[in-house]
């Protein structure tokens, strides 16, 4: 009994020492807190040569895979996508054929044991520029074989190409996840976004490898191949510039090819999941948009019930994440919000506790850059967002971190979602420094007008900004913003804790040294989702605030106690 009672007693100090460390949301709403880019650093750099070693070609022959990546389907099924051939880059360009060569995967618990064998199908796509002086593309041959019955938490091996080539990859290894549980979670979740090809993106990934996460979120904008010209040269510096004298935005898509070799040694063992960003767009003279974004990548649209691969969902464990589209019909009466609606209506928070949701832009953004860009979309949302009482929005687009205090409809909510912005991926337009709050600095209603959809700025009518369009200090909702490079980290404790970490690239060679720690603490019976009988959301949440430790550590304390009768032992701390 005494051994018992001192493993209780160390393992409560542990607790009450965690939580003296790393803060929770349960102490908020945090009094907004700036970290300003640090002026001894360069705001950004260029992209990567395409001749560098981790863009270039490595396979001596063409038909050798390469580019290969993972991607959820359904909790016992996995995508694996590859790229083949030679992509042709000219004036006159003639498609490769798919049929030309198989799409394989073999894959089996050990290693060079394959007992499992699948097949799947092949694509290609061409970026056309009907212009003088502009080049057209067409890619190499683009496979995706999903590979079924797979088991939880297991490692796979395995090898995908063209058996009769032969033309085989060498042997890769994958863990698959849990199944959808209250129990079960991945190891770690890694978060980035808008990364592009620079030496700061390399910085970022190399980081975020070493993490070792069990899953990949990129909130959009991967390769940035639309700030090129189709002959290769650079075009302009930032995505709202137009190209001088050009019939069209153009695009170099071997950026493409390269940020996939680049990715490679992430997303052949980790499965990644994207979004579509506003780089993703790419038009072509015909209209077409998101050509290679929508044949490169492979997405568990039909699985999840939607009709479009620019909005999905799927399960990790016991965490359910909705990918949501910005570039496509976000509009209450369209079809990705009856899916949303939908889909949000099945989940079952006692198999999946946490409800995660991503998109591209933020919603709640107190930088220049960017400001109220998507407010529009917000409000289209949000209700339902907050009704389903979805716990961590990530987003991108802001090149720049910031963590909101809980928020609903520009109002501090104890039940509204911790929204998290995380474009600091390190791509080529540089860091943001600029705050809407800073003199001068605050953008016009009509400044920041999304590439798709309408502008629907917000004067604000009550609070300290009543009626402005910019705060004069930082925002209330506003937790924490800082100016620099970086990655997040989230780890799922259990049904009500999450820590989630914010790693600054500048601090990739110090020890346990963090940008941003919190626990993220959800309180499932103060917000609860829906009334039963009506199937209704409560409106608002309790100000009490309930851990779910708490109602564990009392037991302990009370069987202490009974078996303590000599003495008594108090606690003095509320987590």
């Amino acid at each position: 009994m005494t051994l018992l009672i001192m493993i209780t007693l160390t393992s409560i100090s542990l607790l009450l020492a965690a939580a003296d460390t790393i803060p929770t949301t349960l102490d908020g709403p945090f009094k907004p807190l700036t970290r300003r880019f640090e002026p001894s650093l360069r705001r950004g750099s260029d992209d990567l040569p395409m001749d560098h070693p981790r863009l270039r070609k490595r396979n001596v022959s063409s038909d050798f895979p390469e580019q290969i990546a993972l991607a959820l389907s359904t909790p016992t099924s996995m995508w694996v996508s590859w790229v083949t051939g030679d992509a042709i880059v000219g004036k006159d360009v003639k498609p490769l054929d798919p049929s030309s060569i198989a799409s394989e995967v073999w894959y089996g618990k050990e290693k060079g044991n394959y007992m499992l064998k699948k097949k799947g199908n092949a694509t290609v796509y061409s970026q056309l520029y009907p212009f003088d002086g502009l080049l057209n593309y067409t890619s190499g041959i683009i496979h995706h074989v999903l590979i079924d019955g797979l088991e939880p938490e297991t490692r796979y091996y395995y090898r995908c190409g063209d058996s009769s080539a032969p033309a085989m990859s060498e042997e890769i290894s994958f863990e698959t996840l849990p199944l959808p549980s209250k129990d079960a979670y991945p190891h770690r979740i890694a978060f980035v976004g808008d990364l592009g090809l620079t030496s700061n993106t390399t910085t970022t990934i190399d980081h975020l490898m070493e993490n070792d996460p069990s899953l990949v979120i990129i909130v959009g904008d991967l390769t940035y191949a639309n700030q090129y010209r189709t002959i290769g040269g650079k075009g302009v510096p930032c995505f709202s510039c137009s190209f001088p004298d050009a019939p069209i935005r153009e695009t170099y898509q071997p950026r493409w090819d390269a940020w996939g070799r680049f990715m490679e040694p992430l997303t052949s063992k980790v499965p990644t999941m994207v979004i579509e960003g506003n780089h993703e767009i790419e038009p072509q003279a015909s209209g077409i948009t998101f050509k290679s974004y929508s044949e490169r990548f492979a997405v568990p649209a039909s699985e999840s019930g939607s009709n479009s691969n620019f909005y999905y969902s799927f399960d990790a464990g016991g965490v359910h994440f909705v990918m949501l589209g910005a570039y496509v019909d976000y509009n209450n009466t369209g079809l990705q919000y009856a899916w949303l609606k939908e889909d949000l209506s099945k989940v079952d928070r006692a198999v999946t506790p946490w409800l995660v949701a991503t998109m591209h832009p933020p919603w709640y953004n107190s930088y220049s850059s960017h400001y109220q860009e998507f407010e529009c979309m917000r409000q289209e949302m949000e209700e339902l967002l907050y009704q389903y009482r979805v716990d961590i929005v990530f987003a991108g687009h802001v090149h720049a971190y910031e963590r909101m205090n809980r928020i609903y409809n520009y109002t501090l909510d104890p039940c509204g979602p911790v929204y998290i912005t995380i474009g600091d991926g390190g791509n080529i337009e540089k860091v943001d420094v600029d705050f809407a709050d800073d003199p001068g600095k605050c953008p016009s209603p009509g400044d920041n007008i999304p590439e798709i959809g309408g502008s629907c700025p917000l004067n604000y009518t009550s609070g300290p900004a009543k009626g402005k369009f910019c705060w004069d200090r930082q925002p209330d909702w506003s937790a924490f913003r800082e100016s620099s490079f970086g990655h997040g980290i989230l780890e799922v404790m259990n049904s009500t804790h999450a820590l989630w970490t914010w790693q600054r690239n500048q601090d990739v060679y110090k020890e346990d040294s963090y940008g941003d720690q919190i626990y993220i603490v959800r309180q499932p019976t103060i917000c609860i989702s829906r009334e039963a009988d009506e199937g209704r959301e409560k409106s608002g949440g309790d100000k009490s605030r309930v851990s779910s430790i708490t109602i564990p550590m009392f037991i302990c304390i009370f069987f202490i106690c009974l078996a303590c009768t000599s003495r008594s032992i108090v606690f003095g701390h509320d987590i």
